[in-house]
């Protein structure tokens, strides 16, 4: 531990009492690590969708005003039930990220990680020291950066996770809504390596031409008038009847649903009332839209809307699938999995109102990453 600061900087969140959400950097304690425990000095972790719902809470991110050590934003009054089980806790915020180790507790397992670069997940990883299991670590390949390997669990996981869903459940293509995301462009890229079928929803032809010049053969613009014939024809042909929507809120789940059962009756016409006996599934994994979801019925009565998350998948999947998962990740950080960024940030940065506002857009291709030791 020498030459270690005895304390680091750490952002947390916190709900007040006064109904207000404040973002605070503050003085912690810098661990000592025990046993299999090792020290990572966090050199980039990214802004996910994610570590913005836990971040921001129901504030409104254009409101936030600077403070001493932060900055605050009124919650809607409206939101202020959903979030008092918060009130009073600061939350360390950060799902994931990567550093350098640098001290390590006297396990052999510990001791071997010592001067490595390696990822992690687990939250908290806003701050200049990060405590961690060495097992929850992952080595980075010899050369491969901390900022490289900084976004190596959240997105990649996912992903993989979205195909380990859609083979057990049975299915063999899948449809992605907001599939111009940083996560969307891993995907395409996962199922063309593995020869999956994959439906891209964008919103602009910008978008579609981004996955087309990854390789995307099956890409449909709901913004285009013709957005429903197109996702039926693109169903139709890939005969996936799976989909992950990042949207959550308004119509597009019920859309994709009634264009799967348009697609399904052609090769398997419906018997009676009740619609085709395709199963079709939607899962909701993300809220980019907050509106309430909204479920026309008219796909007969075999299909399913259900929320999704990685942590449950992979508590169902078990170590020896994630163990393999996460030497995947490990060996494709560079290309199918690699991510890229618009702009790196420091923690000082983070909690300033204007770029909170700015990395609270969420546009596709605008990556914030962190840098807590910069």
């Amino acid at each position: 531990m020498t030459d270690l600061p005895a304390q680091a900087r750490q952002l947390f969140s916190t709900v007040t009492e006064a109904g207000q959400l404040q973002l605070s950097i503050r003085d912690v304690p810098v661990p000592t690590p025990q046993g299999e425990e090792v020290l990572v000095r966090v050199e980039a972790t990214p802004i996910n969708p994610s570590d913005l719902a836990v971040m921001l809470s129901a504030a409104d991110s254009s409101a936030f005003t600077a403070g001493a050590d932060g900055a605050t934003a009124a919650i809607p009054e409206a939101a202020r039930r959903a979030v008092a089980p918060r009130v009073g806790t600061p939350i360390p915020v950060g799902n994931e990220g990567a550093g350098t180790v640098v001290a390590a507790g006297d396990d052999p397992a510990a001791r071997g990680l010592l001067g490595k670069t390696v990822a992690a997940a687990g939250g908290g990883f806003y701050t200049q020291y990060r405590l961690l299991r060495a097992r929850d670590c992952l080595p980075l390949p010899e050369g491969v950066s901390a900022e490289e390997g900084a976004s190596s669990f959240v997105n990649p996981m996912t992903a993989l996770g979205m195909v380990g869903t859609m083979r057990r459940g049975g299915f063999s293509g899948l449809v992605h809504t907001a599939a111009a995301s940083n996560l969307g462009q891993m995907l395409v890229k996962l199922t063309r390596s593995e020869g999956i079928p994959l439906v891209n929803i964008v919103r602009s032809e910008a978008q579609a031409a981004l996955l087309r010049g990854l390789g995307a053969t099956h890409v449909v613009d709901s913004s285009a008038p013709d957005f429903m014939p197109q996702l039926i024809e693109a169903i139709a042909e890939t005969r996936a009847f799976l989909a992950f929507d990042a949207i959550g809120g308004g119509k597009l789940a019920g859309q994709i649903l009634a264009a799967m059962e348009a697609a399904a009756v052609r090769t398997n016409p419906a018997n009676g009332p009740y619609g085709s006996s395709t199963m079709k599934q939607v899962y909701i994994y993300g809220g980019l839209n907050t509106a309430p979801t909204e479920i026309a019925r008219g796909f007969g009565m075999q299909w399913g809307v259900g929320g999704w998350l990685l942590t449950p998948y992979l508590q169902s999947v078990g170590m020896e699938e994630i163990v393999r998962m996460r030497a995947k990740v490990a060996a494709e950080i560079r290309t199918t999995f690699a991510s890229s960024y618009t702009r790196r940030i420091t923690l000082d940065q983070a909690v300033q109102p204007d770029i909170i506002a700015a990395y609270n857009r969420r546009a596709t291709g605008e990556k914030y990453l962190i840098l807590p030791n910069g």
